[in-house]
């Protein structure tokens, strides 16, 4: 239910969407760690989709002042993690989601059902999300 999560996954949602990322994932692993409340999981098909879907994110986010805590990866363009504290996002080129298979160490964690806050986003479902 969104009411129990973070009302601010809906802003992280609408930047991560903007830039097409596809295979968006949200698991909620409080009861599983302290170090996030949130894990956000996205792909790109290029490197360079990589990098402007993290580079989107920070942008967007810097200006509704939320800033990231740490971002590594970016100049690479394979994995790229934003850590925002409560709420940590990864992005992906696909082959090395594949290979490194994170959600699957997590699967425990609640999934959380996106289409409430992708409908907030302008986009009717996790399908609208596709390659370019």
């Amino acid at each position: 239910m969104m009411n129990d999560l973070d009302p601010e996954l809906k802003i992280f949602l609408s930047a991560i969407m903007e830039r097409k990322a596809y295979d968006v994932m949200v698991l909620d692993v409080r009861k599983l760690t302290s170090i996030a409340d949130m894990f956000v999981f996205c792909s790109g098909t290029s490197n360079r989709q990589v990098t402007a879907i993290a580079d989107h994110i920070q942008r967007h986010l810097k200006k509704k002042g939320i800033k990231a805590l740490s971002a590594e990866g970016n100049s690479e363009g394979q994995w790229v993690l934003l850590d925002y504290g409560h709420i940590i996002i990864h992005i992906f080129l696909e082959p090395v989601r594949q290979f490194y298979d994170i959600e699957s160490i997590w699967s425990d964690a609640k999934k959380i059902d996106i289409k409430p806050y992708t409908a907030l986003t302008g986009q009717d479902s996790e399908e609208d999300i596709y390659h370019d």
